[in-house]
């Protein structure tokens, strides 16, 4: 009986090298996927805890390296929902345009939706484009309209790189975690954590049961002042909402400073 013929597959010089690194274990930085669920399941033995914290610093400087520009930022948040024919999509859109036409760069959550128009409308006059995205199970997969680009898994890790490098907030419908993002950065700026940098809410029939609700229930039983509810600006026109911010950064000297360098709008010649 003849003997089964040899097969000999070509050389890969790679491929113990790939078998290696798949059969090595992941470095911290690279198990830091999935960590903030667990991080929040409850409480721990003290080692487990030191070894979150050690993830979360390591998701930090992930972001400090991988969100490296110059220009004055505007944050854009928005719901991932929102497809490309909606009519808050192409507002977002316009937003980001008008905003890069200004001289400053978008950042978002990085994700489909609001987030993606904002970002579009960036690129596409171009102006730089940025985005911190969240991973999760659903809706939130990057888009492709970032020049830079971070992914994170801490929800409140995203949340520090989006306001950390603002000078203003843009926002667009959403649902709870556009509400989370927006009242933040509002709460920081009540408690004097940041600078009261220009807070501009779009689209009125989404947002016109917002407003009643903070007079008649907030102011009403004095759980906010007066002036907390005057944090923020609605307005249906990216021109407007450009125009809001230019003149409310007048407060923020780092960006105007800037913007007085990079674009003629600010000074009005």
């Amino acid at each position: 009986m003849a003997k089964a013929k040899k097969t000999h597959t070509p050389s890969d010089p790679g491929r113990a090298r790939r078998e290696g690194a798949a059969s090595r274990r992941p470095s911290l930085l690279e198990q830091v996927h999935g960590a903030e669920r667990v991080f929040l399941k409850g409480r721990r033995e003290h080692a487990a805890e030191l070894e979150s914290a050690i993830r979360i610093f390591l998701e930090f400087l992930r972001g400090f390296e991988s969100l490296n520009f110059e220009e004055p930022c505007v944050t854009v948040f928005g719901s991932a929902r929102f497809r490309s024919n909606h009519r808050f999509y192409k507002l977002a859109r316009q937003v980001g345009r008008r905003l890069a036409e200004a001289g400053f760069a978008v950042m978002t959550g990085g994700g489909p939706g609001i987030m993606e128009a904002a970002n579009r409308g960036a690129m596409e006059a171009g102006g730089l484009s940025l985005g911190c995205n969240i991973r999760l199970p659903q809706e939130q997969k990057p888009n492709r309209y970032m020049h830079q680009f971070v992914e994170l898994d801490h929800f409140f890790v995203r949340k520090v790189m989006l306001v950390k490098y603002s000078c203003a907030f843009i926002i667009m419908p959403g649902g709870f975690g556009t509400l989370d993002e927006a009242f933040e950065a509002m709460t920081l700026m009540q408690t004097e954590k940041i600078d009261r940098f220009p807070v501009v809410v779009m689209g009125s029939a989404f947002w016109k049961h917002l407003q009643p609700f903070l007079e008649k229930a907030l102011l009403r039983f004095r759980t906010v002042s007066p002036e907390d509810v005057d944090l923020w600006r609605l307005t249906d026109s990216p021109e407007e909402a450009v125009r809001r911010i230019l003149e409310g950064i007048n407060h923020a000297p780092g960006c105007a400073g800037r913007l007085e360098r990079e674009t003629p709008l600010l000074t009005g010649s």
